[in-house]
């Protein structure tokens, strides 16, 4: 019998600490993925990861828009679309901003993004004592969603909005299926994101990737409330011009120095010429973590 086209590769692993979630990966999972998979869960509020792609200039998008992303940045790498859903088949909710929604007719499921792993995503899930599917968790302010969104009409997949009271009060009114739960969590002029722990208390979601958009990675980095970072490197250069905007991976937001987030590397893997790597944010430039 032959093994998979494709492995994820381990180059480097940093120790583990802490309490964590999974481990030893299942057989049908490990020929595709040459490594334990856990993250370490915090004690004091829900876990937070984020999970991205780029080029190796930092472009996610090649557009403003972000009506092009992760398949052209990745050059619909399989290794990434394959990580992406293990990371989410490990997590209890996927977070996304509205603009990633808007411009992706996708669902939220691992399954959906590599379906040849749906049957191990679901042992794995189950071997973890998780829910048969993440919960989706959208964050728009204005409530401007599109009630037809194939995310929305799987009634196997839990969604919660969150939105302000406006937002709220606007989405109440789109006749949205009954497993979409709407959150009101803001002020006028926004969500405010720190608001988004008690939305992930309140439910148990105990561990949760946020895949986009980058604005939305913006405000979370900006709030501290990003634990770690799975960062695949594609390898292609994007470029950027003044008739060619394109999408960075930090959106709406610039630390000055001595004030921007210092990252420890976790791991690094490699996919023939892409790279999968693996930052905790810990705040400290030398990675003995603690912020000051």
């Amino acid at each position: 019998m032959t093994g998979p086209a494709w492995r994820i590769e381990p180059l480097f692993a940093a120790p583990t600490h802490g309490r964590r979630r999974g481990g030893a990966l299942p057989a049908d999972l490990a020929e595709r993925y040459g490594a334990d998979l856990s993250i370490e869960l915090r004690d004091d509020r829900p876990t937070i990861v984020s999970n991205f792609v780029s080029t190796i200039d930092g472009v996610v998008a090649f557009d403003r828009e972000g009506r092009t992303g992760g398949r052209e940045v990745s050059g619909h790498s399989a290794p990434d679309r394959f990580l992406m859903g293990l990371v989410r088949a490990t997590s209890d909710a996927v977070l996304n901003g509205a603009g990633t929604v808007r411009t992706g007719a996708h669902g939220w499921t691992p399954a959906s993004l590599h379906p040849a792993s749906a049957a191990a995503y679901a042992s794995w899930r189950e071997a973890l004592g998780l829910t048969p599917q993440p919960t989706a968790v959208i964050v728009t302010g204005s409530g401007t969603i599109d009630p037809n969104h194939p995310g929305l009409h799987d009634p196997d997949v839990p969604v919660v909005i969150v939105s302000t009271e406006d937002g709220a009060s606007r989405l109440g009114r789109l006749g949205l299926p009954s497993h979409v739960e709407v959150v009101a969590a803001g002020t006028r002029s926004g969500v405010e994101l720190p608001s988004l722990i008690d939305v992930f208390r309140e439910r148990d979601l105990q561990l949760v990737v946020c895949e986009g958009g980058p604005t939305l990675l913006a405000g979370m980095l900006g709030e501290g409330l990003i634990d770690e970072l799975f960062l695949t490197v594609a390898p292609q250069i994007a470029g950027r011009s003044d008739t060619q905007r394109r999408l960075s991976l930090v959106e709406g937001l610039g630390f000055a120095v001595g004030e921007a987030p210092w990252a420890r590397l976790e791991s690094v893997m490699r996919a023939e010429s892409h790279l999968f790597l693996r930052y905790r944010l810990d705040g400290s430039p030398d990675g003995e973590g603690g912020k000051p």
